[in-house]
């Protein structure tokens, strides 16, 4: 087996450990300290105005009437339109929305390109000359494909320019924005270049992703195909492992943070994790807290 194959193996596999230990550590962790963020898209009737299940008189009696319709249309709209980044940062809306459509794109053109190895590999073939399920998956794969990088390569070498040449921006960045920028850059010019050369369909790709399900010796392998193929595989493992990884907390932010307006009801799981909370010890070096005590103790009985 040659050693990109096994790269790929093992960078698939890091990749996805490490999105695994990440959504089991957001899923884990504390309770966070809620500030009753709104609006919340999911309360019925009263987002447009901020409103909330809470005016209701005697609101613990009654039923809640909740629109997740809604909060998917809310959620969608910050994941794939960046809303909240065209409104309140348009200069970087510019160049983050084609990074991220491009991220998109691109995992849709990794799924095309697992779709059309497994057709291949269950002799239902992918191709001009195949049926309309192989016809399909070849001529979506292309657009997709080459969509993914322009897009992708033109947001990171915006967002770098932006990194780099915004006087406030500047203080914050860290060597590794621009690392991860210039990385991303580098990936889509050797796609484009390696298949608008000699790969134009993507068909030398699709045929190494089968070697990989198929566990057969990859052969026919370009200099400039193998380059590729080590960049993308470098990318599956590093983006997990990096602050780029941050799609994982999505989820999270919203419904754990943003939009949990769960109330604290007696009995409830949610009274429970916030005692086991407040029971714990803490530390601080200020004279005024209880060093040792737990939070309970500290809010109960102040140091004087």
């Amino acid at each position: 087996m040659p050693a990109v194959q096994i790269v790929t193996y093992a960078a698939v596999l890091i990749g996805l450990a490490a999105i695994i230990v990440k959504i089991f550590r957001y899923a884990t962790a504390p309770e966070h300290m809620r500030w009753e963020l709104y609006p919340v898209p999911h309360e019925k009737g009263r987002a447009d105005y901020g409103g909330s299940y809470l005016e209701e008189l005697d609101w613990w009696n009654k039923p809640r009437h909740t629109d997740m319709f809604r909060e998917m249309r809310e959620m969608s709209a910050e994941i794939f339109l960046l809303k909240g980044v065209y409104h309140h940062n348009r200069r970087v809306w510019f160049s983050s929305l084609p990074f991220h459509s491009g991220l998109y794109l691109a995992i849709g053109w990794l799924v095309l390109l697992l779709a059309g190895a497994l057709l291949n590999a269950f002799g239902i073939g992918v191709g001009p000359e195949a049926g309309i399920i192989g016809r399909i998956v070849h001529y979506l794969t292309i657009p997709v494909g080459y969509a993914a990088f322009i897009l992708s390569g033109i947001g990171a070498l915006g967002l770098f320019i932006w990194r780099l040449t915004d006087a406030d921006q500047r203080s914050f960045n860290a060597p590794a924005e621009y690392v991860n920028l210039l990385l991303f850059v580098t990936l889509a010019a050797v796609v484009l270049v390696n298949h608008l050369g000699s790969d134009i369909a993507f068909v030398g790709l699709r045929a190494y992703t089968g070697s990989l399900i198929t566990f057969t010796g990859a052969t026919g392998l370009s200099g400039l195909m193998m380059i590729e193929i080590l960049l993308v595989s470098l990318m599956l493992m590093y983006i997990p492992l990096s602050r780029m990884s941050h799609f994982v907390a999505k989820y999270f932010l919203y419904h754990s943070v943003r939009w949990n307006d769960q109330s604290n009801e007696r009995g409830s799981k949610l009274e429970k994790r916030i005692i086991e909370l407040l029971n714990k010890k803490m530390g601080w070096s200020a004279s005024h807290i209880q060093t040792g005590a737990s939070w309970a103790e500290v809010v109960k009985e102040p140091k004087k």
